[in-house]
């Protein structure tokens, strides 16, 4: 398979996870379309160091997934406490958040 065929795929999967971001209201659809958004960039990644013969994209994908899982956990975090004080998991709800 052609490695530009990746890179439509992960063009589609970005585009689709930031059409997610901008239009859904709920923290949750919002950090699985950022998730989304990540793993296009990580299949780009892959795409390109496959394409150029070294290792560097999966290192750099590697860690990007260690940052993603690190911001699924705070992103959670974050959801759980909203949750709890306005029973509601939607993004505009978040400003009420402040002191």
């Amino acid at each position: 398979m052609n490695p530009v065929n990746y890179l439509y795929l992960a063009a589609l999967l970005f585009t689709i996870g930031a059409t997610g971001v901008l239009i859904r209201r709920n923290a949750i659809i919002v950090f699985m379309c950022i998730e989304l958004m990540l793993n296009a960039c990580n299949l780009a990644f892959v795409a390109f160091s496959r394409m150029h013969g070294n290792l560097d994209g999966q290192i750099i994908a590697f860690f990007t997934m260690v940052v993603a899982a690190a911001e699924v956990v705070v992103g959670l975090a974050i959801i759980v406490s909203l949750f709890r004080a306005r029973h509601s998991a939607s993004v505009d709800d978040a400003s009420l958040m402040k002191l």
